[in-house]
């Protein structure tokens, strides 16, 4: 018997109330009764989020008559009894503006379909059709998404257009996020894929040519870097085109990775505008993103850790192979910035430097792994506190250095003869093109034999020691194998307290207190209200370094705070000029460290 699709329709109704209304239709529901579920979490962002609690209403009717439904846990609804088709429709309030979930009001409609769409239990292998339905505030909007439209269907969607869009299975109709609205686009082709570049949000003189001409030199390098001879985009086994869906925002940045598009957010600073030469500062870490997520569609949407293969998105997936997924996209997206010619070498080492400064600058790499910290990222890396710096490590960044360390490892081994490239060529031939073993996935102890396999280098030490251990990797030592000198540098005159701070309305309050420090030692705690240093009124950051620029390392000063409601004073001693900041320069016949 040919399976029936399952139907889903969403509406966008109500944008002042923030409400999407969904249906869905199963022809043949289980007759004693049908549960349903939302998932708790969504891939690429590691933490349990419960999507359900922003149903609001939810009902059910099978032959035209309601049906009882009743909630069995925090995200499943039971239907019974069903004594025909069933149709369940619900109202989900859409106000997150981030990459993750949903968000809609009178400028635009986005959703993530883990956000949105209720799973049929039993029938997830189903083929599943979106029904996606204009909002009745406007006439003018258009849709975006990877997901493919349902050919042949009587009410098949045009590109951009409402109508019907299908889906193989339920976890692809989850992951093809979809942008309603009125939104500046532009096109390139990569190989001769298409690729579509989505900016919703304000962005005036936005200059989406030298956007995506970038973008094109990015997104062709990593197809070249994983299939250098037939240079075929991986996204053309799911979908016609990648899509970048961009929220602009004051202050935002993130993404989230899906398997031919992705969710990003960025600051409307960080984009360039037309008629001027000059990128913004910020252009660097919006390709940066863009490269990082792009690369995803590689690394974890296809060659995946065992533990998700499948996803189980009704509690946390652990893996202790983070540091693999996201640490090693985390070194590529800056390599393939140097590579695709987007960034010359100085700011190419500039931001390596500026990440070995960060990763050392945190006491949490001396208590835990990057193997540890990717197991944790469901408890502790995604609910980070004021005390994180001094008790996590980030598998990104610190997997970022693994990644390079690997690779100036394997290429001084090898006399320059293989690299870090050969262990992700290989990773997606037999974790990708090989479907078996595709569906098993990277195995938790896979990384070493799989690096000596695809190169000849036994790497097993060093992983014991920079990812099962806490050292540091040695790149002072690698990077002089290679040319370059890592230095230590002056981070300027200003003596410091070792604290991070947040200011807000007038108010400067200590955000973390760096283990160690002059504050930590000083007696100063997160959360405090800085009111005084020797007496003068702190109101923000530039106050606060006026009053410290007086002093010199050593000095003991006063510093007044609001501790709750109380007056505190104490009198740290002052700091050497800190973070420590690094550089990384050529010491004379320095080879290229990223061809």
């Amino acid at each position: 018997m040919k399976k029936e699709s399952i139907h889903y329709s969403l509406t966008p109704f109500d944008p002042a109330g923030h409400l999407f209304k969904v249906r869905v239709s199963i022809p043949r529901p289980r007759a004693r009764g049908q549960a349903l579920s939302l998932p708790a979490w969504i891939p690429g962002s590691y933490l349990i989020r419960d999507f359900s609690r922003q149903i609001i209403t939810i009902r059910a009717r099978s032959r035209n008559s309601d049906i009882t439904i009743t909630k069995t846990d925090s995200h499943t609804w039971l239907c019974a009894p069903c004594a025909g088709p069933l149709h369940v429709e619900y109202t989900v309030y859409a106000w997150d503006l981030s990459v993750r979930g949903a968000h809609f009001d009178q400028s635009h409609a986005f959703f993530n379909g883990a956000s949105v769409f209720l799973g049929v239990d039993g029938r997830t292998a189903d083929r599943c059709l979106l029904e996606i339905c204009p909002s009745p505030h406007t006439r003018d909007w258009k849709v975006y998404t990877s997901l493919p439209e349902a050919i042949g269907h009587r009410r098949a969607a045009r590109r951009h257009g409402f109508g019907v869009y299908a889906a193989p299975n339920y976890d692809a109709l989850l992951d093809h996020p979809v942008e309603i609205g009125t939104p500046q686009v532009v096109r390139f082709r990569a190989h001769g894929a298409e690729h579509e570049m989505v900016f919703t949000g304000q962005a005036p003189r936005l200059d989406l040519r030298r956007i995506a001409a970038d973008a094109q030199r990015i997104c062709a390098a990593q197809i070249e870097l994983f299939d250098p001879h037939g240079k075929r985009a991986p996204f053309l086994d799911s979908s016609e085109r990648y899509v970048f869906l961009t929220m602009v925002t004051g202050d935002g940045y993130g993404g989230l990775e899906h398997r031919a598009s992705t969710a990003l957010m960025t600051s409307r600073r960080d984009l360039p505008a037309q008629g001027r030469a000059a990128a913004p500062e910020g252009y660097q870490s919006f390709l940066g993103l863009v490269s990082h997520e792009y690369f995803h569609t590689w690394n974890v949407k296809r060659i995946k850790p065992a533990a998700f293969t499948p996803y189980d998105l009704s509690r946390p997936n652990h893996t202790r192979l983070l540091w693999v997924f996201e640490g090693f996209t985390s070194y590529y997206d800056d390599l393939m910035l140097v590579r695709s010619g987007v960034i010359d070498t100085p700011a190419y080492l500039t931001r390596i430097a500026k990440t070995i400064g960060a990763v050392r600058r945190g006491a949490g790499r001396r208590k835990q792994t990057v193997a540890e910290s990717s197991f944790d990222a469901w408890t502790r890396y995604y609910r980070q506190d004021e005390n994180s710096p001094n008790a996590l490590v980030s598998y990104y960044t610190k997997g970022s250095l693994i990644a390079l360390g690997l690779d100036l490892t394997i290429r001084q081994a090898t006399r320059g003869r293989r690299s870090l490239d050969d262990v992700m060529r290989l990773l997606w031939r037999r974790f990708y093109l090989n479907r078996g073993a595709a569906a098993r996935g990277v195995g938790e102890d896979d990384m070493a034999p799989l690096i000596q396999a695809a190169t000849g280098v036994d790497v097993a030490d060093f992983i014991a020691r920079y990812v099962e251990g806490r050292d540091d990797v040695p790149l002072e030592a690698l990077l002089a194998a290679q040319g370059f000198v890592l230095r230590r540098q002056a981070a300027g005159a200003r003596p410091s307290l070792d604290i991070r701070t947040r200011c807000a309305n007038n108010e400067t309050r200590v955000a973390t207190v760096y283990e160690g420090g002059s504050a930590h030692r000083g007696g100063l705690s997160a959360g405090d209200m800085l009111l005084a240093v020797d007496g003068l009124r702190i109101t923000d950051q530039a106050s606060l370094d006026q009053a410290l620029d007086r002093h010199l390392p050593g000095d003991e000063v006063s510093v007044h705070v609001f501790r709750r409601d109380e007056l505190r004073v104490f009198t740290p001693t002052l700091a050497e000029p800190g973070p420590v900041e690094y550089a990384i320069e050529p010491a004379g016949g320095g080879r290229e460290v990223y061809r």
